[in-house]
């Protein structure tokens, strides 16, 4: 036998080996077709308990079963409850058709003469309407967005933008009906309003708590996206405690698709509680890029509870400014992490003074609890009432030490809209305060106010919270009433001189 009649035998053998051992195809798809049908029975009831679908991967995947949350029921049963909110404002206009500011003293047919009376071509302009341009009437401005109901009787909460400075508002809820609401009160620094209808028995949503929501969580949201009324749509939580320009709001950060509309509409955890209200996105286009804002609904119902109290939020007031510590000032102080909150200028006879809050303090805890990030002490400040005594862990000279605050009052502005009505803060949409002899030795000036919110014509012209008016058409301004009387004096512009950290430009402002 030669060499490859002593190959071929034992390879032939394993080949027929390896056949009689060998299984139908389709047996093979039974079998997988089995095990599949078993998987999905194992997470049938743990998908049934969470409102979620399962979904079995193909075959021979390895990744295991996935469960995706249904939110139909919860739509059904609280989609009633969110509003649609349409508003209208009306832009007067501040001259007449003639340009004149008493048209009833040139009376008279030559007045039709662009000519003069006197003109040989006035009998050609005798009985043709006046000459000149004619200002058009004042057209409405129209808005749209959203809202939910919290309570049976006709209690609306939305957002502050949504209806602020409307002369008229409009509540449609899904079954068509609609209802003319008037402004309980209106709160611009928590962008929060509350509104009531005149009905009974309305559905309601089912308010939850906003502490316990966890990053990663489903959320769902419902609104009215582009005037689409009644559209769902659902994300997850990116970030909790987002403060946005400095403000009070420790916003919640999510992915859910929000659009212009969506405003004011509520934010749904998967137990189907109200857990936020969309109020912002980020974005570069106008519409929706990923990431939206929600106030959480803690912080909604703290304030929409003094609005429809009072009319109007009161905060607590520590009386100081703030900034981030670095790891360069942490070092520099001794503290053994950067974290807290640096003091940098106290307010005269605020507060914070009293207590014995110096510049320079780096406060770490208030009432015991860590101030990680200085955003975090105006937002836990704001939360308490004016003469709330609070316990302030300070680090000064290498070492901590505990001081007593009695807060005062944080000064409101143009917060209260009381039967329909809204006090604007301003022809300019400016709020300021004069500047503490400190804060004017900081930056170097001498009067001056700064700006703590913008709104209106300043907010176009580029004017932001933080910046110090100087002057106004050229002349010092220590006080907000001398702003107010060049506002008065000015026709059309004003020019401010703005300081912004060591920068010195006007800013021609639109008089409203």
């Amino acid at each position: 036998m030669n060499l490859f009649e002593l190959i071929r035998k034992p390879l032939v053998a394993a080949i027929l080996g390896a056949a009689t051992i060998a299984v139908p195809v389709s047996a093979l798809y039974a079998v997988a077709e089995s095990r599949a049908v078993a998987t999905a029975a194992a997470a049938a009831p743990a998908a049934a308990a969470t409102g979620a679908s399962a979904v079995t991967p193909a075959l021979g995947s390895p990744t295991p079963t996935v469960t995706l949350p249904d939110f139909s029921a919860m739509v059904q049963k609280y989609g009633p409850a969110v509003v649609n909110i349409s508003v209208v404002t009306k832009v007067p206009t501040s001259f007449n058709s003639q340009g004149d500011e008493n048209p009833d003293e040139n009376e008279g047919p030559s007045e039709n003469d662009p000519f003069g009376p006197n003109s040989p071509f006035a009998p050609f302009f005798r009985g043709m309407p006046p000459f000149g341009f004619q200002m058009p009437a004042p057209q409405p401005i129209r808005g749209e967005g959203s809202g939910f109901i919290i309570r049976p009787d006709g209690v609306i909460m939305t957002n502050a933008h949504v209806v602020n400075g409307a002369s008229e508002v409009t509540v449609r809820l899904t079954d068509r009906r609609e209802y003319t609401a008037k402004v309980v009160g209106v709160d611009p620094k928590s962008d929060i309003a509350i509104l009531k209808i005149s009905a009974k028995d309305l559905p309601t949503v089912r308010l939850g708590e906003s502490r316990s929501l966890r990053v990663g969580e489903w959320v769902l949201a419902i609104g009215a996206p582009f005037g689409f009324e009644n559209s769902a749509t659902a994300g997850i939580v990116s970030a909790k405690g987002r403060t946005l320009g400095g403000g009070y709001v420790p916003f919640i950060q999510t992915d859910v698709p929000i659009n212009p509309g969506n405003s004011g509409g509520p934010l749904f955890n998967m137990r189907g509680e109200v857990v936020g209200i969309n109020s912002q996105i980020y974005s570069r286009s106008g519409g929706y890029m990923g990431v939206s804002f929600s106030i959480p609904i803690d912080v909604a119902m703290q304030v929409g509870e003094q609005l429809q109290t009072t009319g109007h939020a009161t905060r607590g007031k520590l009386g100081v400014l703030i900034q981030p510590v670095t790891q360069g000032l942490a070092d520099s102080f001794g503290l053994p992490q950067p974290a807290g909150a640096l003091v940098s200028s106290v307010e005269k006879g605020g507060p914070a003074e009293k207590a014995g809050i110096e510049p320079g303090d780096v406060i770490l805890k208030l009432n015991g609890q860590t101030i990680e990030d200085s955003s975090e002490l105006p937002v836990q400040i704001a939360s308490l009432a004016p003469g709330t005594a609070v316990n302030l862990e300070v680090w000064r000279s290498h070492a901590p030490r505990e001081l007593s605050v009695k807060l005062g009052t944080m000064e409101e502005k143009g917060t209260t809209a009381r039967n329909g009505s809204h006090k604007e803060s301003g022809k300019l949409g400016l709020a300021v305060r004069p500047l503490t002899p400190d804060e004017q030795k900081n930056g170097n000036v001498k009067g001056g106010l700064l700006v703590e919110r913008v709104t209106g014509p300043a907010a176009e012209a580029g004017i932001q919270p933080g910046d110090v008016v100087i002057a106004a058409n050229g002349s010092n301004v220590t006080s907000a009433e001398q702003l107010k009387s060049a506002v008065e004096k000015s026709k059309g512009h004003i020019a401010l001189l703005i300081q912004r950290g060591e920068t010195r430009i006007f800013v021609p402002v639109r008089v409203g």
